[in-house]
């Protein structure tokens, strides 16, 4: 069964709220008694790395220096 969060308490603890994702709850997120969307751990799907800008420079690459070269 999945847990029931409302929006704020979701803000307001959002670090908690990660930790516990990615340790495999999911939570149903709502605001003033509605469903809003559900939030859930990645299963099995994996990411593949394009580009990883912190090794071109320490901090990243800002948006706007890459958007310029295009």
């Amino acid at each position: 069964m999945e847990n029931i969060v409302g929006l704020k308490n979701l803000r307001e603890n959002m670090v908690d709220y990660i930790k516990r994702i990615a340790k495999g709850e999911s939570f149903i997120v709502f605001k003033q008694a509605k469903p809003l969307f559900r939030i859930s751990p990645l299963k099995g799907e994996q990411w593949e790395e394009i580009i990883d800008f912190t090794k071109i420079k320490k901090h990243g690459v800002d948006i706007n220096e890459i958007l310029s070269r295009l």
